[in-house]
This record gives structure tokens, C-alpha cells and sequence, in this order.
């Protein structure tokens, strides 16, 4: 079962300098009651991973790429959805 979410220097603010999203931003789309959720097929080799997208408590967009270690969900990386992606999210909700 998933405990908690795990940041350090590697992925912690990564996304705010790239994107403008912060790690607390990221953490609430996985508490969105429509959120999706799809296996990440391309990017699985070394490890499963998953993509989430869903909505901030502020109403922002993500597209979230993360995996699980240790019974923590680990952030890969997250942005802003893009037009076709907000369409879809929208339309199906």
C-alpha cells in the first residue's frame, strides 16, 4: 500500500523551474476524484510507470508521470496538459 509521496534532490522543484508546478501541485492531482490514470507503456522498461491526469485543487491541468518505490509514489516529472489532452479530461468529465 502507498504511504507517501517521496521527494529529494533529484525530482524536488524540478518541475516548479521547468514548468511553474509545484511538488504540492503535482501531489494534489492524484487526489482529484476524476482523474485518469494509464500505464506508461513507452517508458516502462526499467521500471513500471504510470501517467495521471488530473486536476489541482486550483483547478490547474497536470499531466503527471510517476512510478512506485518502496511504497511511495515517486514524481517523475508533471506539466500542463495540452489543448487535445484538456479537451479529453473535459469531455469525459
Amino acid at each position: 500500500s502507498i504511504t507517501e509521496f517521496q521527494w529529494d534532490q533529484g525530482n524536488s522543484n524540478k518541475n516548479l523551474h521547468k514548468h511553474q508546478i509545484s511538488d504540492t501541485e503535482c501531489e494534489e492531482v492524484f487526489f482529484d476524484p476524476n482523474k485518469k490514470q494509464f500505464k506508461d507503456r513507452v517508458h516502462s522498461a526499467q521500471e513500471p510507470r504510470f501517467i495521471l491526469i488530473g486536476q489541482t485543487f486550483t483547478r490547474k491541468l497536470l499531466f503527471v508521470a510517476y512510478t512506485i518505490r518502496q511504497n511511495q509514489i515517486r514524481i517523475i516529472s508533471a506539466r500542463p496538459l495540452n489543448k487535445k489532452e484538456s479537451f479529453l479530461y473535459e469531455k469525459t468529465n
